[in-house]
């Protein structure tokens, strides 16, 4: 049943000035650098798991800068101000236990049945950030270290029906920091043996070849998060360039006899936004992916347009006061759901322009790659 409501924002004033947007379209083709947080953290209880003390040898190796910590609380991680505090969390690795919360999986429509939190915090620097506002704290990434608990727990939730799906990515890039973690192979293998499960990831790193060689089963499905490429360029710090994204989507879909992995894939377009000559932007990124993916896998697709709440506002304007982001209230919808939340996304005639472009262009390069959802 739909809770939303789309409330129409009468009488805005005119919309305050925003930063330029570079919007030079050349696309770019470099990979992202390995994440590398200039210390790790480790609580008491995360060493007591043999997954913990995995991490560790990873981060030993790795020679980062260490630290075990007396008690499982994190401390010393706020700044002067929000911005020092945000460089702080950002190069900071904390190796944790998952709460006994963490066993009470949430629902996630449309992405997903579940939510499996393999880790929280993100490497990356995307001035959109849904973690903003959703996360407590200091956006410091955490590692779970009880990683086979989780797993393990995903188990209470399977159907007889139908396979249960399990989104790995609601508050992480899980292949960003997979080298330090090895989170996201231990999840493939373990829902290859399952039945009644599939994982779900999304990302926008391109350091794929650890999941090339793994045994799947087709139980999980990896996608690559897709903007037009002067969002990309602007919004997306730190990350893949949307060609490496491309590319490495390309290898873990290409069947095992080619060198690929042979996972079934998906493109995440996300978060849609109606950049000035969007539909050239749009469409060079479609005709990329359709040069991409000239062979027979399985691939789908799900749209997101961008929104964001008076909460993540607050937040992203303190991570990133010069952002060329378009944050105006004014030009936006209201979308409250049943509890009362609000939040602020595109009004409907610019919806509707949107999801009918962006389905007849998909569907015409793509007649046999379903569309997942729209939102």
């Amino acid at each position: 049943m739909q809770t939303d409501l789309f409330l129409p924002v009468l009488n805005a004033p005119a919309p305050a000035a925003l930063p330029p947007l570079d919007l030079g379209t050349a696309p770019r083709t470099h990979g992202a650098k390995l994440w590398l947080p200039k210390r790790v953290l480790f609580t008491p209880d995360a060493l007591q798991e043999e997954y913990g003390q995995q991490i560790l040898a990873r981060a030993t190796a790795l020679d980062l800068d260490i630290e075990l910590l007396k008690s499982n609380r994190l401390t010393g991680l706020r700044g002067d101000d929000e911005r020092a505090t945000y460089r702080t969390a950002k190069t900071t690795l904390a190796v944790v236990n998952a709460p006994a919360g963490a066993l009470r999986l949430q629902p996630t429509p449309p992405s997903a049945d579940f939510q499996l939190n393999l880790a929280e915090g993100c490497p990356a620097h995307c001035q959109y950030c849904y973690l903003a506002g959703s996360l407590s704290g200091p956006p410091v990434v955490r590692a779970f270290a009880n990683l086979p608990k989780l797993l393990a727990n995903t188990q209470v939730y399977e159907r007889a029906d139908r396979p249960v799906s399990f989104e790995a990515s609601c508050y992480t890039d899980v292949l960003g920091i997979e080298h330090l973690t090895g989170a996201l192979g231990e999840a493939v293998r373990y829902f290859a043996g399952r039945e009644g499960s599939r994982l779900r990831f999304v990302s926008k790193y391109d350091h794929v070849d650890s999941l090339l060689g793994l045994p799947h089963n087709g139980h999980t499905r990896a996608r690559a998060s897709l903007n037009a490429e002067p969002l990309a360029r602007q919004l997306e710090g730190g990350t893949a360039s949307i060609e490496a994204r491309i590319q490495a989507l390309r290898r873990l879909a290409l069947p095992v006899a080619q060198g690929g992995g042979g996972y079934p894939v998906g493109i995440l377009m996300a978060p849609i936004m109606p950049l000035p000559d969007w539909q050239q932007h749009y469409g060079e990124l479609l005709d990329r992916v359709q040069a991409a993916f000239d062979f027979d896998c399985d691939l789908t697709v799900e749209f997101v347009t961008h929104r964001f709440t008076p909460g993540s506002k607050e937040v992203l304007l303190g991570w990133y006061p010069n952002t060329t982001l378009d944050l105006n209230e004014e030009t936006r919808a209201v979308k409250r759901n049943k509890f009362g939340g609000l939040k602020y996304v595109y009004d409907m005639p610019t919806m509707k322009e949107l999801k009918a472009w962006f389905y007849a262009e998909w569907q015409r390069r793509f007649p046999h790659a379903p569309i997942q959802y729209w939102t």
